[in-house]
């Protein structure tokens, strides 16, 4: 079937501490390595064997005893809601269910794209009714390949499903538009349970297809089948918590091709999820601190753009090209690398759309036939990074006007944008065509 009418429904117009920190650390560790021993073995202070999160777990000493409680050991509230999340997370991607909570309200879901035949059991164990499919909106018009309508407050799409389709090979299909679809004669649409935003949230946040089989639970089911529960709150406030909590972890010279004089420093946010770098080039800290707005970037990871030099995106000329850039710009400047591959979807999501792209669908269309939005990012990960640094003030380098706003409304001057544009390859004219004409980007 031609893909192209298929997805008409969706189209729509424009819109720690160092070596040298650890007593004896760089002699008698590196000299009994070198020996053939264990570095278990080696003795050093208390002090610097105790692991803060063990102790905020445990809180047990090495005798064994109770250690008594202080304000310094006492769990960050945020911390551990964002720890919650983490681990509901990563349920949803192994295939066990999970129960998003509210008050008395709890729903049961899981991630159509990983339940097998004992996450599908549990969650009709554990219902107080029929499971239902919810979906993003743009995903529900692919499937059904008809528009679909819903309450103006009310982001997600909730089918029956028939006894047939609660099998792990059809969910798949319902989720994934790359996979064969086998689809029911008609799947009826419901309203939507309460907390469907806050799990379709929860499998975006895994980099999961936002397609999930839920059901409202039964009392008693967490401690039942032993399912991890998190609250609502909790998910829809992770990005922004993740993103505020950004602290500097490590950080070393690393000269490039293009820039001899660069570091490299590594954000991690309290929930020890993955790391975000900024690539420092020159010495833009103290342009800043001498009043000078130095030039920065976003720049979205891009593992075929950057690594690969796929032609189907221009990430890795503009990768390249900013920091050669920096290199030559007497106040410096930062490339912000951010884990956010995909406007935010993930690689294995764009491998997905890049699919779809090969179909007959623009990058943007793509997206949203996944069930994603056009640009799932948060740029408060980058105005964190930034004042981290002591850069409050910058020349932005970029052709996105969302960029643009988006730092500055997250407190970032940006008192000049500098264009950063090139030519297309022949291979990615249309993905350029559509970045200027759907997206709004100033390609000159």
């Amino acid at each position: 079937m031609d893909a192209a009418p298929r997805f008409e429904a969706l189209r729509m117009p424009p819109a720690g501490p160092s070596r040298q920190d650890i007593p004896g650390g760089g002699g008698l560790v590196a000299r009994f390595l070198r020996a053939g021993g264990s570095q278990s073995a080696v003795s050093v202070p208390h002090s610097r064997c105790f692991n803060k999160r063990v102790l905020e777990t445990h809180h047990m000493s090495l005798q064994g005893g109770l250690l008594p409680q202080s304000p310094e050991l006492a769990p960050d509230p945020r911390r551990l809601a964002m720890r919650g999340v983490h681990r509901a997370i990563s349920d949803l991607r192994r295939g066990t269910p999970v129960l998003i909570i509210e008050g008395e309200v709890a729903l049961l879901v899981g991630a159509a794209e990983t339940l097998g035949a004992s996450g599908l059991a549990d969650i009709a164990s554990g219902g107080l009714a029929a499971p239902v499919l919810l979906l993003a909106p743009t995903r529900a018009a692919a499937l059904l390949r008809r528009p679909v309508t819903q309450a103006e407050d009310q982001a997600v799409v909730a089918l029956r499903l028939p006894a047939a389709a609660l099998d792990p090979v059809r969910l798949r299909s319902f989720a994934d538009p790359t996979a064969e679809s086998l689809l029911p004669n008609e799947m009826e649409q419901l309203s939507p349970p309460p907390l469907a935003g806050a799990a379709l949230a929860l499998a975006k946040l895994g980099r999961l297809l936002p397609a999930l089989v839920a059901a409202p639970a039964a009392a008693g089911v967490a401690e039942r089948l032993s399912l991890l529960r998190v609250p609502a709150e909790d998910v829809l406030s992770y990005p922004v918590s993740a993103a505020s909590s950004l602290k500097r972890v490590a950080e070393a010279r690393v000269p490039l091709e293009d820039a001899p004089e660069a570091r490299i420093i590594a954000f991690r946010a309290a929930d020890g999820g993955i790391e975000h770098l900024a690539i420092l080039v020159g010495d833009p800290e103290a342009s800043a601190a001498a009043g000078q707005a130095p030039l920065a970037r976003a720049h979205s990871e891009c593992f075929t753009g950057d690594l690969l030099g796929s032609l189907r995106c221009d990430c890795g000329p503009q990768l390249r090209g900013a920091i050669k850039r920096m290199a030559e710009d007497p106040a410096g400047g930062v490339l912000l690398y951010l884990a956010q591959e995909g406007r935010g979807i993930g690689l294995v999501n764009k491998l997905r759309a890049y699919t779809m792209q090969d179909r007959g669908l623009d990058t943007l269309d793509a997206n949203r036939a996944l069930g994603y939005g056009a640009d799932e990012r948060n740029f408060l990960v980058a105005a964190t990074m930034l004042r981290e640094i002591g850069m409050t003030s910058v020349r932005l380098l970029t052709n996105n006007p969302d960029k643009l706003s988006g730092l500055s409304a997250c407190g970032i001057e940006v008192v000049g944008r500098e264009a950063h544009s090139f030519d297309p390859n022949g291979v990615n004219d249309a993905y350029l065509d559509t970045k200027a004409r759907r997206f709004g980007h100033m390609l000159g």
